[in-house]
């Protein structure tokens, strides 16, 4: 588990199934990470984050809101094979939009990616409507780069240094 002031970020468990699975049936929240799930498509979504600490050694943590501690979105390092390169990325709970915690919890999980994978750099592939994603990336410091791969996506870098 790692924190930041206001978050703590931890693996994805069974215990985040009702959460993961509100956050998934949110049209609005979904529009730019694959649709709305089904009760059962979030399972699988929450079991295909929860299984790549596994096989990887990494990937999204749920983020949880310390002061409730309730689960408030997922964040973290993501590269499935065929990825355009190591991510960090980051999606919230509506409600929770506009508090500053996708640029609190990318920045914590940069540092982590950084000192703990030894990542030189991070993308975060965003859609190109997504602007409050592209805002997160650009206050994280990251830079638009083109990329061939994600052509229907921006991409984004963040470097170590």
């Amino acid at each position: 588990m790692i924190e930041t002031e206001r978050l703590l970020l931890r693996q994805p468990g069974a215990e985040d199934l009702a959460a993961w699975t509100a956050f998934l049936s949110d049209a609005e929240v979904t529009r730019f990470i694959g649709g709305v799930h089904d009760a059962s498509g979030a399972w699988r979504n929450l079991c295909v984050f929860a299984g790549a600490w596994t096989v990887q050694g990494y990937s999204n943590f749920s983020v949880i809101e310390k002061a409730t501690g309730r689960w408030v979105g997922r964040a973290g390092a993501w590269n499935p094979p065929g990825w355009p390169g190591n991510e960090i990325g980051w999606a919230f709970s509506r409600d929770v939009w506009g508090k500053g915690y996708a640029t609190e919890a990318a920045t914590r999980c940069l540092t982590w990616a950084f000192q703990e994978l030894g990542w030189r750099e991070a993308i975060h592939v965003i859609h190109p409507e997504n602007v409050a994603s592209i805002a997160v990336a650009r206050r994280i410091g990251a830079v638009l780069r083109t990329s061939a791969t994600a052509t229907d996506n921006l991409i984004y870098v963040s470097s170590r240094h």
